[in-house]
């Protein structure tokens, strides 16, 4: 099995053309999270000399600090280098699902020239973070993975149509269940489709630490002082707020950057943790990662949709097997907001929409 991995740098240039290399922003970063230069060359694998002397070169051409190195005290970042790194980490969390998506192309057109095997098992699937470990198991296992991040609505359309095996989906559990189920009704064909469970997860309001602005509830999103980050159209996150909102008596005119979107749940917390906007609405990993507050809102259900007439049986029992594992639930529930209890778990579409009217 060949793995592609597809990583994003970034170089800033001046005027006359001199550059400073990305290696720069990986020293920052390292120092910001080990508060010492001394550490951060060693977790790099260079020398102290070498790290002050990248340093050093990448101050002469900003013209400008990059560390605040006063005796007694451990390094730190100042604002500019801080800007560098959270500019670095908006970066990975907006390009690394697109990223992904294209290695794991690649990777099917490499394994098609070097390998005589059958298809890979076409995943299409929101971003997230046990999808992400799915995807690890699934390629340690052998398994071939065609993966491809892309909102909910548009996975589970992709799976109706023929284009792909299995699609990611999530539905609130409560009483925004039956509006969400709605709008995947047209996709459904209970004649040929399962539902694998993945997890449980909790959505719910990232704020910066010390939640300065004061933000509780989904009604503190119309005030003016606040500034959100929303999800893209299709994502079944953002119709979820949405879904909220209306609830609230809010319509999206009210909020403040409600057209203003990012692609994943880590990028919105990216955006909070590094000042772009005061609140925004996901799941809990990422802003725990990012250390930020996290204020939970609503449970829902992620769960797989899976043609079992695309399907090889096979690959299907493969699935189902690798993901009600011990191994795959305790990785799953290790994720802070996530419980994967019953991963694994094989249903019919009737058990989680019911057999009423829209479903063809």
């Amino acid at each position: 099995m060949h793995k592609v991995t597809i990583t994003p740098t970034w170089t800033l240039t001046d005027g006359e053309g001199r550059q400073l290399p990305y290696r720069v922003v990986e020293l920052l970063t390292h120092v910001e999270e080990h508060g010492s230069l001394q550490e951060a060359a060693r977790v790099m694998g260079v020398s102290y000399r070498h790290s002050w002397g990248l340093l050093h070169e990448a101050e002469q051409t900003l013209g400008a600090s990059l560390l605040d190195m006063a005796r007694g005290r451990h390094a730190r970042l100042t604002p500019l280098a801080q800007r560098f790194v959270w500019a670095d980490r908006r970066i990975k969390a907006r390009l690394s699902p697109a990223l992904d998506s294209l290695s794991s192309e690649m990777e099917q057109e490499v394994r098609a020239i070097l390998s005589s095997s059958g298809r890979a098992l076409r995943l299409h699937a929101s971003h997230g973070f046990a999808v992400e470990q799915l995807n690890l198991f699934l390629t340690n296992a052998g398994c071939a993975l065609d993966l491809k991040y892309r909102p909910s609505f548009d996975a589970v359309a992709a799976l109706a149509a023929g284009g792909c095996d299995m699609a990611g989906f999530h539905l609130p559990i409560g009483r925004f269940e039956p509006a969400m189920a709605a709008h995947y009704r047209r996709w459904l064909r209970p004649e040929r489709q399962r539902v694998i469970h993945v997890a449980r997860r909790r959505q719910g309001l990232m704020v910066q630490r010390g939640n300065p602005k004061k933000i509780y509830a989904i009604e503190d999103l119309a005030r003016p002082d606040v500034r959100f980050i929303n999800r893209q159209i299709g994502s079944g996150t953002r119709l979820l707020m949405e879904l909220m909102l209306e609830s609230s008596g809010i319509s999206p005119e009210q909020v403040t950057g409600h057209d203003q979107n990012e692609l994943t749940h880590a990028a919105v917390a990216a955006c909070v943790a590094s000042g772009m906007a005061d609140v925004a609405f996901g799941v809990e990993t990422p802003a725990r990662r990012f250390d930020l507050e996290f204020l939970p809102l609503q449970s829902e259900r992620y769960m797989l949709l899976a043609d079992v007439q695309l399907l090889d049986p096979a690959d299907l029992e493969r699935v189902v097997n690798i993901m009600s594992a011990d191994t795959y639930r305790r990785v799953v529930s290790a994720l802070p907001g996530y419980d994967g209890s019953e991963a694994g778990r094989l249903q019919r579409i009737e058990d989680i929409f019911g057999c009423g009217d829209g479903v063809e």
